[in-house]
């Protein structure tokens, strides 16, 4: 049955194609509105007003309404409370629905669920799809039919579940974009209370655009994507991550790049690599969406029972850990690639956030907050999600014996110290054989390289072996038959 009208509420799907709502008004409704609302409550509460992510947004928002007008339609965009201002604009424009893509994060439902009920007291329906995940809800269940806890069995699960339809395109019907007569485009950062960031300087491409760039580059690397991955001196991912996030790519338009690169045979195994990177994503959607305590407390109840360490001590190591002056270099190094452009390697998201956990015994809580404020991709399940598996909290989490010896994985990963050269330049002239534990140099050797440690570069806060024994004590309190 077509709808005579109907709004599309855009959030974290900011482009014109494949776009599951869009498409799916296009196909039942005679007339279709575009709208985007800045969710003041979202904005409001950011701590600064220069941010990569609000420029990201409003740019991806500018190529968009460009590509809707091309097609006879605009972008109505709004800065205010999404619970008065989606119902007041179906009031306005008329219409008998609003359609919106869903969103897994308990404050988006939440607000969708508000959403929802103002409309339906003025006599509008309301309608999510399906479009950032694959697959959601009930899709992929255990034989028993709950959600799954341990990504391997997910992941099989996952594959076997899909099918050529769930990765082909959304298509459009007969509708008809419309615009809003008087539509006056996307408004400046100014006109929203925020200011110009350095996003262009970094290289970063926002909207459909730079999608298309970064997805073009990485379909020349994807067959090496296993081997290149875990180095981050190496261009070896594919850096989609702030496009996934809001949307400027199509989930399903990646799968079927991976799924298309592993048939042909060539580079087969970085194609099923990525294609599994993909695949923690919806296994992570799934798990905020089904266990929304993840935001707070520990997914593994057992683990809140440990004790962190409090304290201006804590506090001071908290602080050195964030600025990069732990006096471990991959780990400083990592922690200054993230303040100075938003983005941080996975494999060392994983080192940082075990050394900030088992290393200075710090509650991961307050990490996965500082990498919230910082990440140009920030997406809560994967934040949390990533978090609690160092941690050894979270679902299908790493063992918490497990504890990455930072200079090691600084030998492993970055063995001739460019990436570290990069980030800490301070150390450009430290001989490689002390680059990634420059406290072992004695201070003859400190003075010809021009670093003398305490001076020039940090001491370690602490020494691994005996952080590493007090990690094993405090999580004690897990073990089987282990004292309360």
């Amino acid at each position: 049955m077509m709808e005579n009208a109907i709004l599309v509420w855009f959030r974290r799907d900011l482009r014109d194609f494949d776009h599951a709502a869009l498409c799916a008004a296009l196909r039942r409704g005679r007339r279709v509105y575009c709208a985007f609302v800045f969710d003041r409550e979202i904005l409001d509460a950011l701590e600064q007003r220069c941010d990569r992510r609000v420029e990201f947004i409003r740019e991806s928002l500018v190529e968009l309404d460009l590509a809707l007008r091309v097609r006879g339609g605009a972008l109505i965009v709004r800065h205010g409370w999404p619970v008065s201002e989606i119902p007041g604009l179906a009031k306005a424009l008329g219409v008998t629905a609003v359609f919106t893509n869903r969103d897994y994060e308990p404050q988006a439902k939440k607000r969708d669920a508000a959403v929802s009920a103002a409309l339906q007291a003025d006599g509008v329906a309301f309608a999510s799809f399906k479009d950032q995940a694959l697959f959601d809800g009930d899709e992929v269940l255990t034989q028993a039919g709950r959600p799954y806890t341990v990504y391997t069995p997910y992941r099989r699960a996952w594959l076997k579940r899909l099918g050529d339809d769930d990765w082909q395109p959304h298509t459009a019907g007969d509708g008809r974009l419309a615009a809003l007569p008087g539509a006056s485009g996307v408004p400046t950062l100014a006109e929203i209370g925020f200011f110009r960031s350095d996003l262009r300087e970094l290289g970063i491409v926002p909207g459909m655009s730079g999608g298309r760039q970064l997805l073009a580059d990485f379909r020349l690397r994807m067959a090496r994507y296993h081997q290149q991955r875990d180095f981050p001196a190496l261009q070896g991912g594919s850096h989609l991550s702030v496009h996934l996030r809001f949307g400027t790519v199509s989930i399903r338009d990646l799968v079927a790049r991976a799924i298309t690169a592993g048939a042909l045979g060539d580079g087969a195994e970085g194609a099923a690599t990525w294609l599994s990177e993909l695949i923690w994503r919806d296994f992570y959607f799934m798990i905020l969406d089904r266990f929304p305590q993840v935001c707070e407390r520990a997914f593994k109840p057992a683990y809140d029972a440990i004790r962190w360490e409090q304290g201006a001590s804590a506090d001071a190591a908290f602080a050195a850990w964030c600025m990069g002056r732990t006096g471990f270099p991959l780990v400083d190094a990592a922690m200054r690639q993230l303040n100075g452009t938003g983005y941080m390697h996975n494999r060392l998201r994983m080192l940082t956030a075990s050394f900030l956990i088992k290393d200075l015994g710090i509650d991961w809580r307050r990490g996965e907050a500082y990498f919230a404020r910082q990440l140009n991709d920030f997406d809560l399940s994967a934040n949390n999600g990533g978090w609690q598996w160092v941690a050894s909290s979270g679902c299908d989490a790493q063992p918490y014996f497990r504890i990455f010896n930072p200079v090691t994985q600084s030998q492993r990963f970055d063995l001739a110290g460019r990436f570290i050269r990069r980030y800490l330049p301070e150390l450009a002239a430290v001989p490689d054989q002390f680059l990634h534990a420059p406290w072992r140099m004695s201070l003859p050797e400190q003075e010809a390289c021009g670093v003398r440690i305490g001076r020039d570069f940090p001491a370690p806060l602490v020494e691994h072996a005996q952080a590493r024994l007090r990690t094993l004590q405090r999580y004690a309190v897990v073990r089987p038959g282990a004292a309360p």
